[in-house]
């Protein structure tokens, strides 16, 4: 690691990056960018994306040259500053406000029986819907949402209000295009989670439940970094197991050999990790340099607004042979989806128990010959957040 950027290359521009084709389809473009340079200047995002591996974990393990309190943060706009966008110290003390609710213990104290109780719940719905149904509409997001509303302690929203809160908080997040629509369908949603947190917090302080939000209101956290942190946590929290059930189930059900190995020797773990480096439901997430530095051999100065490709890099090919397949035998090496150092994502174990534990091999022993719609093929799209949007079904 150096600071020193006298010897260091310039970063190229990529002037050709459209975000309608990110959306579409960010794979081949990656690609394209990955074999010039790791770092590229992409005026049509008003940042540096970060493709390359190597480059993306120097860069997330190293808050003291990149910053994850980005100015004119898109995410703060959306959602407020939470934790997400702030460094250690700050990070670090609302980080363990969080205490135990989310840790492998309280999860199977606690909240694993009820992602259990729900699954049977929407099971149900996607089974009375019929053959031919969206798994996402009918299973995986409403699914993800009953699960968080119930962590989170949100009793009086529901979950149709959790799936609205989620992805209008994180449309605002990837708002790079600055849709206006987008703005205002945020900002309803964030005065409306403010509105049930206003509700919920004196219920929550006289009859503790462990949920989430009774934990984080009697840590003495302020109301505004709670807040914002809950907002957060409505944002991933939601569209990242959501976004995995659906996109294993894909892939599985479009790799029927993989499937049939992972049924057979119960390999569900492999297979969501496998869809995680595959297709990361977040995609990318920013950072902004504190100092004048270089990274993969590219000089970087202080104050640039990076974004690190998480998409890009769990597919490198310096690090991940056959990139763009899906190969749930692939040598394990570490994929990127759930960030790391101090920002590794606080809400990983929840997503793994309610997805690998529960949905996934429950899903496929309720619903025998579980296939894909022939006449009717998965949509996918986005790119800061990635993932299945519809995925009709059938089954025997």
């Amino acid at each position: 690691m150096t600071t020193e950027t006298t010897a260091a290359r310039e970063i190229p521009t990529a002037e050709w990056v459209e975000i309608p084709a990110l959306y579409a389809d960010p794979y081949p473009i990656y690609q394209r960018l990955r074999e010039s340079a790791p770092i590229h200047w992409v005026p049509a995002v008003d940042r540096c994306l970060v493709v390359g591996y190597e480059a993306s974990h120097e860069i997330e393990l190293d808050q003291e040259r990149f910053s994850a309190d980005e100015e004119q943060s898109l995410m703060k706009r959306a959602m407020g500053h939470s934790m997400l966008r702030k460094d250690d110290p700050e990070h670090d003390l609302e980080r363990k406000a969080y205490g135990g609710v989310l840790r492998p213990k309280a999860i199977k104290q606690q909240w694993e029986a009820v992602f259990e109780r729900n699954y049977r719940t929407y099971a149900e719905r996607l089974r009375a819907a019929g053959p031919g149904a969206d798994l996402v509409a009918e299973f995986a997001a409403p699914y993800a949402a009953e699960n968080l509303r119930t962590v989170l302690g949100l009793d009086n929203a529901s979950p149709e209000d959790l799936q609205r809160w989620s992805q209008t908080l994180i449309d605002g997040t990837g708002n790079y295009a600055d849709d206006p629509g987008v703005w205002a369908a945020a900002e309803r949603s964030s005065r409306e989670v403010d509105e049930a947190m206003d509700e919920m917090l004196p219920v929550l302080r006289d009859k503790p439940d462990g949920s989430l939000l009774s934990v984080l209101g009697a840590s003495g956290m302020p109301l505004e970094a709670l807040r914002a942190n809950m907002k957060m946590t409505i944002g991933g929290g939601l569209n990242e197991p959501r976004d995995a059930v659906a996109t294993t189930v894909w892939a599985l059900l479009k790799h029927p050999d993989q499937l049939a190995t992972v049924l057979a020797q119960s390999r569900w773990q492999d297979a969501f990790e496998e869809c995680l480096r595959w297709t990361a439901p977040i995609g990318m997430y920013p950072r902004q340099t504190t100092r004048d530095t270089e990274v993969a051999g590219m000089a970087i100065p202080r104050g640039t607004r990076l974004g690190i490709v998480i998409g890009a890099a769990n597919r490198d090919p310096e690090v991940f042979d056959d990139p763009e397949s899906y190969d749930i035998d692939r040598p394990r090496k570490p994929h990127l989806a759930f960030g790391g150092g101090n920002h590794f994502c606080a809400g990983a174990w929840v997503a793994r128990t309610s997805v690998v534990r529960v949905a996934l091999p429950r899903l496929f022993a309720d619903f025998p010959g579980l296939r894909l719609d022939p006449a009717h093929p998965a949509t996918v799209g986005g790119w800061v957040f990635r993932g299945v949007l519809t995925l009709p079904v059938h089954w025997d």
